[in-house]
């Protein structure tokens, strides 16, 4: 049977829910333990795949062509494995299902309600993505106190009843405030939130103490007292310098221990060493490379969460720290921030604004012989930039931004245009794409086919293939069901590739993706030629 450990968060959002979840879960690994996450989204959206990402942040796409929250990124970074549909549930899941049932007579006549019909559903969700596990860790999203999360945190209460305390694991991560006025961390919202978490049923067995800073051992036996935890099961987590360094902060201070102790488990050996050697090689990079990351929310860095990771994790196989500079291309001169930078970087996104300044940004470095990697909607631009001043069609466009254009060098698949919901209605999922021997992207892969992870609606017309061929800009990977364009690469260029996929969902620290590792390689050719060029002068 399964053991559950309930992770919840109290006083402010964006504490590092996802990231302590994922730390502990790959802390169980490396005890032999089978583990796998669940985060629990208590939005009625039915997932966020229409949700901006200035709400939202990222949506991260599985395998099975699941649009998640990007958290089940973090879980797939930190254990190394694949997350699935399963892995991520919302309301708008629960109650759907729910409503669904009463409409089909499920319930005999019965009244529907949050208990025990929403709750039960939750729980069934809990239960069926614990096949083969030996824990799960679920995550319940918001903070203790929203009306939104109350089933989530009623159905982790009852659990702690059905499955019995020693199956049952309550972590709460909260906030521990520095006031500067005063010079002192402050312990009283974490007392206020331990006590608004009890009022739900739920006494947290463990409690992890956000801050900007180490709190010391007296803030922590205060907190013991006062929220009546074990002084060993209040552990400190204040902010590190790389997310990866996690695993190691909370190993220290023996959260495993703590954990396999309270839920009468034992750990099969100890291997954490394949986490340390990451870390460690992170630490003792001694090169640079300065990418520039060329979008249009820039304004919250969890939009690019996997584009970022994976650009990071290009720099541990090279032996570099990867510097990113967030280039915003809403404004008129968006190229205008490239000067030093060695790599550019344009990522996927929806919708006409900034599209003129990536395109801008994509002529720089097709010009300029800068390493160039576009994602998903960065192909399609390059596409668009190609097609418009080398092959001078021009207006040549995507029919996403100028349903009129000429030269519609980006258009909808047939089947694309009479859809109506745009609720999961995507190209989404791995699809296997056929390279091209000798190319960039064979090279980079060592294979001959692969398959990636998709999320987009419009693809690059086969009608105009030939042409962009012959310019100099060859369809290097291709999807072979349906004959698209999955990878173009540029004649003649250092490193110019861009891919209708989104490698960056692969990418993980143990296993960096073979593209971003090769384009870091690229952009450190292009460092160490820009060093040498400013010793001569």
């Amino acid at each position: 049977m399964a053991k559950f450990i309930f992770v919840t968060g109290g006083v402010v959002s964006s504490l590092g829910k996802g990231i302590s979840a994922s730390s502990l879960a790959r802390l169980m690994k490396s005890r032999g333990l089978a583990v796998t996450c669940l985060k629990c989204d208590p939005y009625i959206n039915v997932d966020p795949g229409t949700m901006n990402p200035y709400q939202h942040g990222e949506v991260f796409v599985t395998d099975d062509g699941a649009e998640t929250d990007l958290d089940l990124g973090h879980y797939e970074r930190f254990l190394n494995t694949d997350m699935h549909h399963i892995n991520n549930i919302t309301a708008g899941q629960v109650y759907d299902t729910v409503i669904r049932k009463e409409r089909h007579g499920d319930f005999l006549g019965a009244t529907v309600q949050v208990i025990p019909h929403i709750t039960d559903e939750i729980k069934n969700r809990f239960r069926l993505v614990a096949k083969g596990q030996d824990i799960v860790i679920v995550e319940v999203g918001g903070t203790v106190g929203d009306i939104e999360s109350l089933p989530f945190l009623e159905a982790a209460r009852q659990m702690g009843i059905e499955a019995g305390k020693d199956n049952t694991l309550y972590i709460h991560v909260t906030l521990v405030p520095y006031i500067k006025a005063s010079e002192e961390l402050k312990t009283k919202p974490t007392q206020h939130s331990v006590g608004k978490l009890r009022e739900i049923g739920i006494n947290p067995d463990i409690i992890i103490c956000r801050a900007d800073r180490p709190i010391s051992p007296e803030l922590r036996a205060k907190i013991s007292l006062f929220c009546s935890v074990h002084k060993e099961a209040v552990v400190d987590a204040p902010d590190v310098s790389s997310i990866y360094e996690v695993p190691l902060l909370f190993q220290r201070q023996g959260l495993d221990e703590q954990v396999l102790m309270l839920l009468r488990h034992r750990g099969r050996g100890k291997d954490l060493d394949p986490w340390i050697g990451v870390v460690e090689r992170m630490r003792r990079a001694t090169g640079e490379v300065h990418i520039a990351l060329a979008g249009k929310y820039t304004e919250i860095k969890d939009a690019y969460k996997s584009v970022h990771e994976a650009l990071v994790h290009g720099g541990i196989l090279n032996d570099v720290k990867v510097h990113i500079r967030y280039l915003d291309v809403s404004s008129q001169d968006a190229d205008k921030g490239l000067e030093g930078v060695h790599g550019i970087l344009v990522p996927g996104g929806f919708g006409d604004r900034g599209i003129e300044g990536k395109i801008q940004v994509i002529r720089r470095a097709r010009e300029e012989g800068i390493p160039f990697l576009g994602l998903c909607l960065g192909l399609q631009l390059a596409v668009i930039e190609f097609s418009r001043n080398v092959l001078k069609l021009q207006g040549a466009n995507s029919t996403e931004f100028d349903p009129r254009t000429r030269y519609p060098v980006i258009d909808l698949l047939p089947e694309q245009k009479t859809v109506s919901e745009l609720g999961a209605t995507m190209r989404l999922g791995s699809y296997p794409c056929s390279l091209k021997k000798g190319s960039l992207a064979a090279k980079a892969y060592g294979a001959a086919s692969v398959s990636e992870r998709h999320r987009h609606r419009y693809e690059v017309n086969n009608k105009f293939r030939k042409l962009l061929d012959e310019g100099g800009l060859q369809v290097t990977g291709v999807n072979p069901a349906k004959n698209l364009a999955e990878i173009v690469e540029l004649k003649g260029h250092p490193w110019f590739m861009a891919v209708q996929f989104h490698p960056e969902f692969k990418s993980r620290p143990e296993a960096p993706h073979p593209l971003f590792t090769d384009f870091i390689a690229a952009s450190l050719r292009r460092a160490g030629a820009a060093g040498k060029e400013a010793h001569a002068r």
